[in-house]
């Protein structure tokens, strides 16, 4: 059944890494804050930097709650499931942070992407998350279901996108400067891409 691992890698990161989507959960310090649970996809848009490090890039969106919820306290939890073969869930609970496009990190890892265009998609920050635990589980109940292919609308929609109007996007939308409960989203404006 369950495992504790010490590190991402072999099998562990072989399976992460084929997967087609994977979700992040996120929440604010406060007791009656939201809790926030998204789905991640888009291939070649998440990478294993290290056996204690993984990252994936955060395209625009019409909220930035896992930004905001960083900000404020870091704790974050990736999980995948096996949709096909062997039956398996894994979870890396871990700190993250937003490494936004005019930190001088932002490039160099940019670097461990090569394989989307992220220029494409309203690329805001990338996350970065530092694992603290790692555990796998059995995924008995999780369905068989088939991966196709990524959908095309995210990157259609905003690859029309130049930094000034991804700004103005962003400046209009509620829930991206600020979250749901208030706390500091994406800082704004929207630095310069450097993509």
């Amino acid at each position: 059944m369950g495992k504790t691992y010490e590190r991402i890698d072999g099998r562990l990161r072989t399976f992460i890494e084929e997967q087609p989507l994977f979700f992040t959960a996120t929440a604010p310090l406060s007791g009656d804050g939201t809790v926030n649970l998204s789905p991640k996809g888009l291939k070649g848009s998440f990478a294993v930097l290290d056996e204690h490090t993984v990252a994936y890039l955060d395209f625009a969106g019409s909220t930035a709650e896992t930004v905001a919820h960083l900000r404020e306290n870091g704790r974050i939890t990736l999980m995948w499931c096996a949709f096909q073969g062997p039956p398996n869930i894994v979870r890396v609970h871990g700190r993250g942070e937003p490494v936004f496009r005019d930190d001088p990190r932002f490039r160099d890892l940019l670097t461990h992407f090569p394989d989307i265009d992220a220029s494409r998609h309203g690329l805001r920050a990338v996350i970065v998350v530092h694992a603290e635990l790692v555990r796998d589980s059995c995924g008995y109940a999780v369905p068989y279901m088939a991966y196709e292919e990524d959908r095309d609308l995210h990157g259609r929609r905003f690859a029309r996108e130049d930094d000034a109007s991804l700004d103005a996007y962003f400046t209009k939308k509620e829930h991206i400067a600020t979250s749901l409960d208030g706390l500091p989203g994406l800082p704004l404006p929207l630095p310069p891409s450097t993509v």
